[in-house]
Order: structure tokens, then C-alpha cells, then sequence
């Protein structure tokens, strides 16, 4: 295990022995290299104080052209996972975007010179940080055009932190024909630009306030549940998810950094999350795990059926109450947990599904929710199974195939990321994405926000616009 060596001082500095390690690696990826005529990465991993806040941090250091992601759930442990710049990137489309991008991260990661693994905590050592877009083409309109249909990013920089614990890790891209001072002297730049810092907060009373318009009118939203609902009780699906999209216009660009920061005090039990290119940057509190995998072990939940909160215990709880008791809901629920089941199995060599949804309770609406838990039969990645989960009928709708095109058909909107997946996985496979919901693009001035609701046979259209609104309340106090 390599130490900082440099106590009290700038907590990113590397001691003596950190480069001399970081100085041999450099040195043997740049052989690879030319060996292979092909990039290799130099990767080092160190422990730093537990008490930073990797997500601020990145968040202030970040130059204008960086890439960044920050994911942070802080009822688990306090953990954090912030990652800058790119040292390798990867870009798919199309509906194998998931299987080709779980390959390519498996080539990239037999060229990364490391030592380290397994040292650190959750997420430490180099990591593969993205996201993928809800469809195969996702992401066309002008506002998504730097979030590929599938990217994920190696990261130049990342920093864990679970359970008091912190990692720094560098990677170093090592293309061979580069003298390995010059190598290490970008490591060096990169790490003298971070600074500690402390998350900024949302101005609680701008100067100028911002305009909120609907992309389309509320009656647009209503007459795709209603043809949505007349199709359901044709018989030709059991369930369709309808989005709609709302925008902020701001007096000034809009900064990520306390948006992020809000969503976390506010949904610590949410994985929250911060995407983001030079050009945008997609933030959220997803209450729903895809999927995360640990070696043969996968876990995931089963998220639909909503209502919302109450400032008052009784009513609080009495509105949990109805929604475990509602019939309509619970047939919502059912067909998500099942085709979940339905999916896992083929790849299991047991999967187990809670007998009853419970309700996870978030800020200020509440959900139906079955844990589910598998052990795998196949050694499938993070990514792949990610892959082999999406879209589940949370997010999509049952039978999938007769679903899935009328999804943007009744909608009219371009989802991009939103019911997409955003997360993390590591060289050894490991990691966990969730379900990128309660989210929005922010791009200059303009801030894009998303909510959908499952329709099934017994939705009302002015019940499931009322529910959209609750939603989209996640974001809108933030923003507007």
C-alpha cells in the first residue's frame, strides 16, 4: 500500500515514494504501448483525508473544457464518487450500445498499469464513469449533443470516499512515444489544480427570477395518457411510461454545483448524480437502483406505483397505506417486479424477489419498491447487466416490443438520458447505475426537466398529469 508521505500538507501532494511509484508504472505502460502500438495507462492509487468532499472539489477545480461526474448517496455510508477530465473515452449507439461498450472497457482495462486494486473502498482505484440514453438513438436534439447514446469516461482524476474512508487515483494516459517526465508532469498539473472546497449553496432569493414554460401545453400531456389508456384496454399492452418535459429559463448559465449539492441534503437515501461535458451537464436524485454488482452477486429493485408526501406523520403514513392498498398501483408494480424476475433467471443460479413491496420514501413523494437479488450463473459485467435490464416497464412499458415505439410517438419529446442509466463500473467489472430519473439538463441558461408516470388500464389523465407535477418537484424549487 503506497502512502501520501507528505503529512499536513496540501492533502493531494504525493510523497516521495507515490512518483517514484507512479514514475515505474508511467514507464512500463509506455513500453506496452509501443509494444502494442496502442495507448496503455498508468494508474496510482492513494489514500487522502476522509473528511473531503470529493463532489466540491471537483466541482471547483474543473476547467472549462473538462469532463466531470460526481455520484454521491450519502445514507450509504457517506459515499461519494467525483471523477475529472478523460483519459480514454468511449462512445456507442445503437441498441447493442451497452454490450459494446462493456467490450471496449474490458480491452481498456488490460492496458492499465496498476497495483493497486482492491486497496481502497467502494469505487476506489480507476474507474469507467457515464451513462447510457434511454434509446439506442437517444440524445439527437441540439440540447443532448455532447451525451452520446452510450458514453463512458476513464477518468484522468477520481476520488471515493465510503464509511470515513478516502482514495485519490490518478490515470495517466501513455501513448509510447512520449518521454515519461512529460507524463508525469500533466499528473502533477492536474493534481496542483484541485482545491479543497466546500459545495456552494442555491441562492435563495435571485435577483432576477427565472421563467418556467412547459416544452408542451398540459394538454398535450393529458391526450397521450388518454390514447395511451384507450390502447392498454384494447388489449395491445399492459403498461406504457409517458414522459413530459419542462424548462427553466434563467437570467444567468446555470451551475450545477449547488444544484447537486441541494439534491443531496435533500435525497441522502437517492444515488444523486452529476454528468457533465463542457458543453451541459445532467443532474438528478434517482430513488431507482438498475442494478449493482458485486463479484457473482447482483442486486436490483423493482420502483413503480407513486404517491406523494405529507408534512403531517398521520397523513404521511395513511397515504402509504393507500398506496400499498391500491389496486391499480400494485398491478402497476407487479408487472415491473415480474419481467425483472423473467430476466434475471436465464443468467441466475437463483434469484429472489421479496414476497410484498414495501414503500421507500423520499423527500416528497413515496413508491412501491421490491428488493430483488440474484446470483449470477453467467460472468456478466455491471454494464452488461445494465444492459440486459433496460428498459424495465418503470420506465418503458409491458410487452416491451409493442411498448417501446409508442413511447416517443405520444410523447413528442427527445428523452435523451432521462430513464436512462448513470453510473460507475471498475477493471474488475463491479458497479452499480441507476435509473437517471427527478433529473435535468442544464445547458448555458436553459434547464430541462423530466418526469413520467406509468399508465396502465385505470390511469385518469388529469391523475397522472397531478402526479407528473409532484415529480417534477425534485428539481423545480431548485432551479426556478
Amino acid at each position: 500500500m503506497i502512502q501520501r508521505a507528505v503529512p499536513g500538507s496540501n492533502p493531494f501532494a504525493l510523497g516521495a515514494d507515490a512518483w517514484a511509484a507512479l514514475e515505474r508504472r508511467v514507464t512500463t505502460a509506455g513500453a506496452k504501448a509501443r509494444r502494442e502500438v496502442d495507448p496503455a495507462f498508468a494508474a496510482l492509487t492513494v489514500p487522502v483525508p476522509g473528511g473531503l468532499d470529493p463532489s466540491a472539489i471537483v466541482l471547483t477545480s474543473r476547467a472549462a473544457d473538462d469532463d466531470f461526474a460526481c455520484l454521491e448517496q450519502p445514507d450509504r455510508g457517506a459515499f461519494a464518487l467525483a471523477a475529472l477530465g478523460c483519459a480514454a473515452l468511449i462512445e456507442r449507439s445503437g441498441p447493442d450500445r451497452f454490450q459494446e461498450a462493456a467490450q471496449r472497457a474490458r480491452e481498456l482495462s488490460r492496458r492499465v498499469v496498476s497495483e493497486d486494486e482492491g486497496e481502497g473502498p467502494l469505487a476506489g482505484g480507476p474507474v469507467f464513469v457515464g451513462g447510457f440514453a434511454f434509446d439506442g438513438v437517444g440524445g439527437g436534439s441540439p440540447e443532448w449533443s455532447s451525451f452520446a447514446p452510450a458514453r463512458l469516461a476513464l477518468p484522468e482524476l477520481s476520488i471515493a470516499r465510503h464509511r470515513g474512508e478516502a482514495w485519490l487515483t490518478v490515470v495517466a494516459r501513455v501513448d509510447g512515444d512520449e518521454h515519461p517526465d512529460a507524463v508525469l508532469e500533466r499528473v502533477r498539473r492536474r493534481l496542483e489544480a484541485l482545491e479543497p472546497a466546500a459545495m456552494p449553496l442555491v441562492d435563495p432569493d435571485p435577483v432576477e427570477r427565472a421563467r418556467v414554460a412547459g416544452a408542451a401545453p398540459p394538454s398535450h400531456y393529458e391526450e397521450a395518457v388518454r390514447r395511451a389508456v384507450e390502447r392498454i384496454r384494447a388489449g395491445e399492452l399492459e403498461k406504457l411510461v409517458l414522459a413530459r418535459e419542462v424548462r427553466v429559463h434563467a437570467p444567468a448559465a446555470l451551475d450545477p454545483a449547488p444544484v447537486l449539492g441541494a439534491l443531496r441534503e435533500v435525497f441522502p437515501s437517492c444515488l444523486c448524480y452529476c454528468v457533465g461535458t463542457p458543453e451541459a451537464a445532467f443532474v438528478g436524485a434517482s430513488p431507482e437502483l438498475l442494478v449493482r454488482r458485486e463479484g457473482a452477486r447482483a442486486q436490483t429493485v423493482a420502483l413503480a406505483g407513486t404517491t406523494r408526501r405529507s408534512a403531517d406523520p398521520a397523513v404521511d403514513d395513511h397515504l402509504g397505506q393507500g398506496l400499498l392498498g391500491s389496486a391499480k398501483d400494485r398491478a402497476e408494480h407487479a408487472i415491473v417486479a415480474r419481467r425483472i424476475e423473467r430476466t434475471l433467471d436465464p443468467v441466475s443460479l437463483w434469484t429472489a424477489v421479496a414476497p410484498e413491496p414495501g414503500l421507500v420514501k423520499v423527500h416528497n413523494v413515496q413508491h412501491l419498491a421490491t428488493p430483488i437479488r440474484a446470483q449470477l450463473r453467467e460472468p456478466l459485467s455491471a454494464v452488461e447487466l445494465a444492459g440486459l435490464l433496460h428498459p424495465t416497464p418503470a420506465v418503458g412499458g409491458e410487452p416491451r416490443d409493442e411498448a417501446l415505439p409508442l413511447v416517443p410517438a405520444l410523447e413528442g419529446l427527445d428523452r435523451g438520458w432521462y430513464a436512462g442509466a448513470v453510473g460507475w463500473t471498475d477493471l474488475a467489472e463491479d458497479g452499480e447505475f441507476c435509473v437517471a430519473l427527478r433529473c435535468a439538463l442544464l445547458r448555458e441558461r436553459v434547464a430541462h426537466l423530466y418526469a413520467g408516470c406509468g399508465i396502465v388500464r385505470g390511469s385518469e389523465p388529469s391523475a397522472e398529469l397531478a402526479e407528473s407535477e409532484v415529480k417534477l418537484q425534485a428539481l423545480l424549487p431548485l432551479l426556478a
